[in-house]
């Protein structure tokens, strides 16, 4: 990358920020991370290191919380999600994906707003497997369309008001399945080179200090505190969808 050398503090300081913020929150490290990358990154170096970064962190977490982790529930979110991935990355690439992006935005916006300023609404405790593997099918699309690898499936843990480590051991596990197949797709196009992998290699001590500070954090955060900082990246996701 032109002028790396430069830019690389600029790099570090934002790969070591979305850390931090996936290790609280469970989500949105590209969201944080590349607000800044593509000052100084090409677009295809920041969406290739937001999988492989993106991979790691929320690998990590789901390994640090995998005493909550129940795959019975996990299950039908993990196979919606492997069958929307090739389809959201299919729009992707044959289609613009302007409009779909900015209708998301949209909603992510208007379902944070209704949310934080309104009481909390709960769905029923109990739903069927099928309603769980749509929203898996529809994260799963979303995130080949756009990166953001857990949102959907974020937005209905909170809708159902689950505890915050449920919450984290459901939409986490589902994101790397999201940023695995993507990276695999990545790689079969032949879009990660030796730059890329530089920069992963330079920006990695970063990545696991800010996720270990991100999750130790999260340890100490009650309930309402958490469902704030989940719904203000809901809406910073939307904000970033439309702009």
């Amino acid at each position: 990358m032109d002028g790396i050398a430069i830019e690389l503090p600029l790099f570090l300081i934002a790969t070591l920020a979305g850390a931090f913020v996936a290790g609280l929150s469970g989500f949105a490290f590209g969201l944080v991370a590349a607000s800044l990358w593509l000052y100084v990154l090409t677009p295809l170096q920041s969406a290739s290191l937001i999988v492989g970064f993106g991979l790691l962190v929320q690998g990590y977490s789901v390994w640090k919380l995998r005493a909550a982790l129940d795959w019975r529930r996990l299950l039908p979110f993990v196979t919606g999600a492997v069958l929307g991935v090739p389809i959201g990355v299919w729009f992707l690439t044959s289609t613009d994906p302007r409009s779909t992006r900015l209708a998301v935005g949209v909603v992510l916006i208007v379902y944070s707003l209704y949310a934080f300023f309104r009481p909390q609404f709960k769905l029923a405790s109990a739903v069927p497997p099928a309603a769980d593997a749509a929203v898996g099918f529809a994260n799963g699309l979303l995130g080949g369309l756009t990166g953001l690898a857990g949102i959907i499936v974020t937005v209905w843990c909170n809708l159902r008001g689950l505890p915050k480590d449920v919450q984290r051991a459901t939409f986490q596990p589902v994101a790397v399945v999201v940023f695995a197949m993507a990276a695999l797709w990545l790689g079969v196009k032949g879009s990660l080179t030796l730059d890329t992998a530089r920069l992963f290699a330079l920006g990695l001590p970063f990545l696991l200090a800010g996720t270990w500070l991100g999750l130790k954090l999260f340890g100490r955060i009650d309930e309402a505190t958490f469902r704030k900082i989940v719904l203000a990246l809901l809406f910073a996701s939307g904000v970033a969808l439309l702009f």
